[in-house]
């Protein structure tokens, strides 16, 4: 590890050291706002702390096993016992540059999943639905909730567009990489002569309540339009104007809800998704800015990618961002099994964070 990774460590072990001082103080303790926020970055610093004792431990442990070396009766044990601390102060210089990976804020909360058919036609849509049940029961997994605020549906089934709010810790950690193109190669349901099709749907996650400055929307730059619902919610939805549309005139965005019976809890939620979609378009520009110094292989957040293969025939998914990442795993995938995939596409999220703070 670098002098400067070594001290910036030590500054996250100090500042841990201010924040307990700071916890005890009856004036933060009376704020409400601010300790919650220095509890939470009280939380995330204490592994830091944690592995910077257990590695001090594992240095001692290995000045005193080489001290052991001089003696002829006990070399045998001091080798055992150095190769031991050795491995493990290995082991825990990893996980102390991990804990200098800046946290995203969003990780921990919830997203908005949008899944659209591509090229493709009717199977597009059967795709775009099989693609959208495969969330819905990782999501079932992982005891998140899932909430359909606008759906489209494709005319032999699936869908032309779908749109949910996923509620749950972790959530935007665990699937913020599966936004780009997801392609499939299979034989129609549609398909009488047995041909294998290649079709599309494109995949969005945008995280629902982004910290950070909070957007502002000038009430100007909005046209709001009200229409007759067509979902779920009874015959009280299908009589009265309660669905609402929302367009962002400077940025061309258009949201809808009409899953409420109120007109008012409609407009509330398309509000929100639009807030979230705008800070999206915010982060999607400074991620652009920063890949243009370097090559994101992850987490690029670029719809128009082709991130993701699943061929039926060969029940092979292969994920083009990861070199090698192949799996013949498909129908597990298909019916939820996501972790194969999640799991290693944040390793390599990590690995490439990790390239650029030594790089710098």
């Amino acid at each position: 590890m670098t002098p400067t990774l070594r001290r910036k460590l030590e500054a996250l072990a100090e500042r841990r050291e201010e924040l307990e001082r700071l916890l005890a103080d009856p004036g933060v303790i009376a704020d409400a706002e601010r300790f919650r926020k220095s509890s939470r970055e009280f939380a995330q610093l204490e592994p830091v702390v944690l592995a910077l004792s257990a590695e001090a431990q594992a240095k001692a442990d290995l000045a005193s096993a080489e001290a052991m070396r001089t003696d002829p009766e006990l070399r045998e044990l001091a080798e055992e016992e150095i190769a031991a601390a050795q491995e493990r102060l290995q082991r825990l210089d990893a996980e102390l540059l991990a804990h200098l990976i800046p946290k995203d804020p969003r990780d921990e909360g919830d997203v908005y999943l949008e899944v659209r058919a591509g090229t493709g036609g009717d199977e597009a849509a059967i795709f775009a639905g099989d693609l959208f049940r495969m969330y819905a029961r990782y999501a079932e997994r992982q005891g998140w909730k899932v909430e359909v605020e606008s759906a489209s549906a494709g005319e032999h089934g699936g869908y032309k567009e779908v749109i949910a709010r996923v509620e749950g810790r972790g959530a935007y950690s665990r699937l913020k990489f599966e936004s780009g193109t997801h392609r499939v190669q299979r034989v129609p349901a549609t398909e009488s002569q047995g041909r294998i099709h290649t079709s599309a749907a494109t995949v969005a996650i945008i995280a629902v309540e982004p910290e950070g400055e909070p957007i502002e929307i000038n009430p100007a730059d909005l046209r709001i339009d009200t229409f007759r619902s067509s979902g779920a919610g009874g015959q009280h939805v299908n009589k009265t104007d309660s669905a609402i549309r929302i367009t962002h005139a400077p940025s061309g965005i258009v949201v809808e809800s009409q899953t409420e019976r109120s007109q008012h809890a409609n407009r509330d939620k398309a509000m929100k998704r639009l807030k979230a979609m705008l800070a999206e378009a915010q982060e999607a520009k400074a991620a652009a800015a920063q890949a243009a110094t370097r090559k994101l292989q992850v987490g690029s957040g670029d719809r128009s990618q082709r991130i993701r293969t699943y061929n039926f025939p060969q029940g092979r998914i292969t994920d083009h961002r990861v070199e090698g990442l192949t799996l013949y795993d498909l129908p597990n995938v298909i019916e939820g099994g996501l972790d194969a995939l999640t799991d290693r596409l944040m390793q390599e999220h990590q690995a490439d964070e990790l390239a650029r703070l030594t790089d710098d």
